[in-house]
């Protein structure tokens, strides 16, 4: 059973030492790759690599990249004898890596396999270099060579300001409050830990019950409220829903000790906030990512309590039970888990940029090599785009709730019952009974859509699961009119994610439309839009987005 300890404890010095001095030893991924290889399976790999190779020499591979790999899109690796035959020994040697992994192994020893040899492949690709790359070649000629000027003094900016890793867009065209997170509204309560936003009705009349967002702990809310057109703030108060969101505070190390504990409080006290403004005595909660482990928490400390002041839970790519086949388990280490640890402790938070850079390391290609070459070989500066303008705004975890986190995460206690405790009081998710709405999100890397899916096993009530199009934030920011835009729904009774699939409908457009009219048809009459914000004891102070989003 899981609890909350009072201390945020310091490692020994050595503690650190010894865990970072295994790092990359026999517990880390490099290490699991190395393990899972057997002499037979190298021994055939090899056989097929040679025979590839004969094949690539004589002209006679049908061996193709993907036509949506971005790396091979110059027409000269197809057109040119010699580049054709270079990404056909990259692709057959990648092949050959990643075929060597037996498909047998344990997920946990496979995750950490594959993360293995994606890191290693994906940096041998021959686009990361100048002569391996035909369309920077080409930019260098018709340039004159000012490209690589350009691209070697943004390698200097980020060796100095962003520890090495090329940046992935340019946000000087971005600034909250100006034309980010501007959707009219006011901040109705503040303590040390959030603010509570009450957003501006739009329409003339409101659904009674209100709606509130629980987001993440990691990472500002405002992804919740981007550019006017891509913001779940605004289209929730199109929709005649009476809409408040947390805003929490970016800890510094004097919030070392901000637990997840404290954040069930603070989650609870804007729940119970929200139904006073409101009047009301339930509260339609939505918790998206980290945020819906928190609310799940939540949720279930109520239903222990007897309490019914959750109407609706609302659940967007969330994970519950973490011994699932997904990226993150590559980190699901022991050793890994203490040098996490360590860091965080020794310094009162884990840094944002931390954070950022292992999600960046789960998809080298994209996430890494992609700017590398398009800011270092082709000289361009990144593109301006809202959202990773927001992951480029990244916030600080508090050692305390990063240590309760690893402790989930490793001990898998939430699924229990009563595995893990709040106030003292053993709480059990199956007991979450009211009406559920769980997303999941097709290509999300970090929390798979069927592990997602999986998730609704261990909660009581009736159950809605929509897969939206797009990854793990893509897939949230999605608003209504992108013409590529789709989604399944259906009720999420078969156990099988699959048989589901067999089940649902797809729908074009956005899974907010689908949401917003399930929302609202459990959210009782329409009555009167407020005339002002907040209420006599939660008294409207500073405009929205408040002061913590800037910390």
């Amino acid at each position: 059973m899981a609890t909350q300890d009072q201390q945020t404890e310091v490692p020994d010095e050595r503690d650190w030492s010894a865990a970072a001095a295994e790092l990359f030893g026999p517990e880390g991924p490099f290490a699991a790759y190395a393990r899972s290889v057997d002499a037979r399976a190298m021994f055939e790999q090899g056989l097929d690599l040679y025979k590839s190779m004969f094949e690539i020499a004589l002209g006679k591979s049908e061996i193709a990249p993907d036509p949506r790999d971005w790396r091979f899109q110059d027409e000269a690796w197809t057109s040119n004898p010699f580049y054709k035959r270079l990404s056909q020994a990259y692709l057959a040697m990648t092949d050959a890596v990643e075929e060597m992994i037996p498909e047998e192994l344990p997920w946990e020893q496979k995750a950490r396999a594959q993360l293995a040899a994606s890191i290693v492949t994906s940096a041998f690709a021959p686009t990361n270099t100048l002569l391996g790359n035909p369309a920077a070649i080409n930019k260098t000629i018709e340039t004159g060579g000012s490209n690589l000027v350009k691209g070697f003094q943004a390698f200097l900016k980020d060796m100095i300001e962003n520890e090495g890793l090329p940046r992935q867009v340019d946000d000087s065209q971005f600034e909250v409050g100006r034309n980010l997170a501007v959707t009219p509204g006011k901040i109705v309560h503040k303590t040390d830990m959030f603010e509570l936003i009450h957003y501006k009705p739009a329409t003339e009349n409101v659904y009674e019950l209100p709606v509130l967002l629980i987001p993440p702990q990691i990472g500002r809310y405002y992804f919740t409220d981007l550019a006017p057109g891509r913001s779940f703030a605004e289209y929730a108060v199109s929709q005649g829903l009476q809409y408040f969101a947390i805003s929490w505070r970016n800890p510094s190390p004097d919030e070392r000790n901000f637990g997840l504990e404290d954040y069930a409080k603070a989650a609870l006290e804007a729940i119970e906030a929200v139904t006073k403004i409101t009047g009301q005595k339930k509260a339609n909660v939505v918790g998206f990512c980290a945020g819906g482990i928190l609310t799940s928490i939540v949720a279930a400390y109520l239903a222990a309590k007897g309490s019914k002041m959750i109407n609706t839970f609302t659940m967007c790519v969330t994970m519950l039970d973490f011994k699932n086949d997904a990226s993150l388990g590559a980190f699901r280490l022991p050793t890994l888990l203490t040098v996490a640890k360590a860091q965080s402790a020794m310094k009162g938070i884990l840094p944002g940029g931390d954070l950022h850079r292992i999600f960046s390391w789960l998809r080298p290609n994209d996430l890494i090599w992609n700017y590398w070459v398009n800011n270092y070989l082709m000289g361009d500066t990144p593109a301006p785009f809202d959202i990773l303008a927001w992951n480029n705004d990244s916030t600080n975890m508090a050692a305390k709730l990063h240590k309760d986190f690893l402790k989930l995460f490793d001990s898998n206690c939430l699924i229990e019952p009563g595995g893990y405790e709040l106030m003292g009081e053993p709480v059990t998710i199956s007991d979450i009974k009211c009406d559920m709405f769980v997303v999941g999100a097709v290509t999300d890397h970090l929390t798979p859509w069927k592990c997602c899916y999986k998730s609704r096993s261990h909660l009581g009530g009736d159950t809605v699961f929509a897969l939206s199009n797009g990854g793990h934030v893509a897939a949230l920011v999605n608003p209504p009119g992108n013409p590529k835009a789709y989604h399944w729904i259906g009720p999420a009774k078969p156990k099988n994610a699959d048989k589901w699939m067999e089940k649902a409908e797809k729908l074009p457009g956005s899974w907010w439309e689908s949401w917003a009219k399930w929302c609202a048809e459990r959210s009782g009459k329409q009555v009167p839009a407020p005339e002002s914000l907040g209420s006599e004891d939660f008294p409207p102070t500073v405009d929205a987005p408040g002061e913590y989003v800037s910390l």
